[in-house]
């Protein structure tokens, strides 16, 4: 009996989730292409801001050591 329960626990998540996946709304093949071009700009710039902030810091920490 408790197998049974199982099962059909399962089955209706399943159905359920079927059911709002149904529901979503998918990205145009252009729209995930403008938000992958977004997040790889701002990748870069993020990452050039901190070789500068790394490469100053590295400096200023060397000139007061040194």
């Amino acid at each position: 009996m408790g197998v049974q329960i199982v099962l059909g626990k399962t089955t209706e998540f399943l159905t359920n989730v079927k059911g709002e996946l149904a529901k979503v709304t998918w990205p145009t093949r252009k729209d995930t292409y403008a938000s992958t071009l977004v997040v790889i700009a701002l990748v870069v710039v993020v990452a050039a801001f901190l070789w500068v902030v790394d490469t100053a810091l590295s400096s200023a920490i060397r000139a007061l050591l040194g």
